[in-house]
């Protein structure tokens, strides 16, 4: 079922509306020139709600909707843990790190570092950073997005991709290169509903075209009982893909190190909380972002689940023509990858299929523009204004920002063809993710929480953690990645606290942070929500077990 004249409609009005848009409130009265407040964090006027939707529209992306979809074809419900413990942490961000990034009036998360220990470990830091975006992030966004639009509007043979990658690129530029974080976060409040939407959508009419009846109830008991064991969240060892997810780490171990990494100090996404009006505000956004990852699963991972029961259809039951090839790589094996895009060019109709593919580049298009807008953030700030041009005016610094932004998408638009076709796209990122984030959450945690953290440990402590984390990856040692990454982290914190007590006197670090109770007091809509965000989990790991 190819792209009719009506889809193509919806969709390049869909293209014109959220270019519109984010040019339309990005704008500026007349003689007023916009400053690098304004440029890189929204004049500090977002709202709760502009936060919370911001924060999921810069995190779904191709690498949920696709990449999550395919993992939940491979490992079933289990990887919905990455959304699920997303929702618990941004609680612990909300409460613990928020208040003092706010109160410390911070653009960037190197800043921070900088404030706290020293220039030169800002500078290594916002180097790798601005690496990890360009040839990580933004790559595997436009690679994902342009295979997903050529299996959903081409023949899934690749001719397309190119042309998708250019595309998805121009729409992300056209508004996020003038318009900086306000127009990515505003436009971001109409994508999240978009993306929402669209992914329920598909959601729904796959669970109805599951069974030869049909029925979205019937559908799902359909699944459940032809992939019954895709519903556990908990893996055992003796599941094929428990090095994947390694049980119970999913709970108290190594995904907490990828989610407070992620979620607390990584740029794209702390930047909304820190361009908030108020604290209060950016902890309200966060708990909202905390209840849209409960729903989250529900749009990308059940999606994979169907996919798979499909393509495992028991004797009997219809069997969709070309399924078992539309799924095999070139050479042999399973593409995973390929559910979501296959279920939309396979089961959704006409007019509704330019809406859906509307809602995937809806989230693709806010990613790829948060993650241009953080890395022209930390090169303006932390590269150019202090080692290239100290006194650069307000307008020099927006200008910078622009063309910063711009030669990142260039390079990410040349790289992201050369991924080629990796299984299980999402895990892929998040293992190699995996290798740096321990030593610089142990960084930060130190840095965070422990006065007595130098900065002679903390340099010492972030360079041996990439040795720590080389040497658990070898084959003799045979752990999970994500149980290296957690033991990883422990071990440079204890080799952080070894440098900092034996190359300093036993007394606080002068830049040691001051904390106290009412640092971390929060009001009462943030808890009541905390509450009922943890008692739901309790829940769901509790049915899922």
């Amino acid at each position: 079922m190819r792209f009719s004249v009506v889809d193509y409609c919806v969709f390049i009005g869909y293209i014109i509306f959220i270019v519109g848009l984010g040019l339309w409130v990005s704008r500026t009265k007349k003689g007023y020139e916009k400053n690098s407040e304004d440029y890189f964090l929204a004049g500090k006027t977002l709202p709760w709600w502009a936060i919370g939707a911001s924060l999921i529209a810069a995190n779904i992306s191709a690498e949920q909707f696709i990449g999550m979809s395919g993992s939940g074809f491979a490992l079933g419900l289990a990887i919905a843990s990455y959304e699920w413990m997303a929702a618990a942490t941004l609680l612990v961000v909300g409460k613990f790190f928020l208040p003092i990034f706010l109160e410390k009036q911070l653009y960037t998360i190197p800043e921070f570092i900088e404030r706290r220990f020293s220039t030169d470990l800002k500078t290594i830091l916002a180097v790798f950073w601005i690496a990890l975006f360009i040839f990580v992030n933004l790559t595997s966004v436009l690679f994902l997005g342009g295979k997903a639009i050529d299996t959903i509007i081409g023949s899934g043979d690749g001719s397309l991709i190119i042309w998708a990658i250019l595309t998805l690129a121009f729409i992300a530029a056209a508004y996020s290169l003038y318009g900086g974080l306000s127009a990515v976060a505003w436009t971001d409040v109409v994508q999240v509903a978009l993306l929402v939407i669209g992914g329920l959508l598909t959601t729904l009419i796959a669970l109805n075209a599951v069974t030869p009846e049909g029925g979205i109830i019937h559908g799902f008991e359909h699944i459940f009982k032809h992939a019954g064991d895709k519903f556990h969240m908990i893996l055992s060892r003796d599941n094929p893909q428990f090095f994947n997810l390694p049980g119970i780490a999913v709970l108290i171990g190594g995904m907490w190190v990828a989610n407070l990494y992620y979620w607390g100090f990584n740029q794209y996404i702390i930047q909304r909380a820190l361009a908030a009006k108020s604290l209060r505000e950016a902890q309200r956004g966060l708990a909202f972002a905390g209840f849209l990852k409960l729903i989250i699963p529900l749009l990308v991972v059940v999606p994979g689940i169907i996919a798979f029961v499909l393509f495992t259809q028991p004797s009997g039951t219809t069997i969709i023509p070309g399924i078992k090839e539309a799924f095999l790589k070139v050479g042999g094996g399973i593409n995973y990858d390929k559910a979501y895009p296959w279920l939309i060019s396979r089961f959704i109709p006409v007019g509704l299929k330019g809406l859906v593919l509307a809602a995937l580049t809806a989230a693709i298009v806010s990613s790829l523009a948060s993650m241009l807008n953080s890395t022209s953030t930390i090169f303006t700030m932390d590269i150019f204004k202090p080692y290239i041009n100290k006194k650069a005016t307000e307008k020099q610094l927006v200008r910078v920002g622009r063309l910063t932004a711009g030669v990142a998408l260039i390079i990410a638009i040349v790289m992201a063809p050369v991924l080629g076709n990796i299984p299980q796209m999402f895990q892929y990122i998040q293992e190699y993710t995996g290798l740096v984030s321990p030593g610089i959450l142990a960084v930060f945690l130190m840095g965070l929480f422990w006065k007595k953290t130098t900065n002679k440990g903390a340099i010492i402590g972030v360079s041996l953690s990439i040795v720590v984390a080389f040497l658990l990856k070898l084959p003799a040692i045979d752990l999970p990645w994500m149980d290296q990454m957690f033991y990883t982290m422990l071990i440079t914190m204890v080799i952080i606290m070894g440098i900092s007590l034996t190359t300093s006197s036993d007394v606080d670090d002068p830049k040691g942070i001051p904390l106290t109770a009412a640092t971390f007091k929060t009001g009462s809509v943030f808890n009541i929500s905390a509450y009922v965000i943890l008692i739901i989990l309790a829940v769901l790991y509790t049915a899922f077990w």
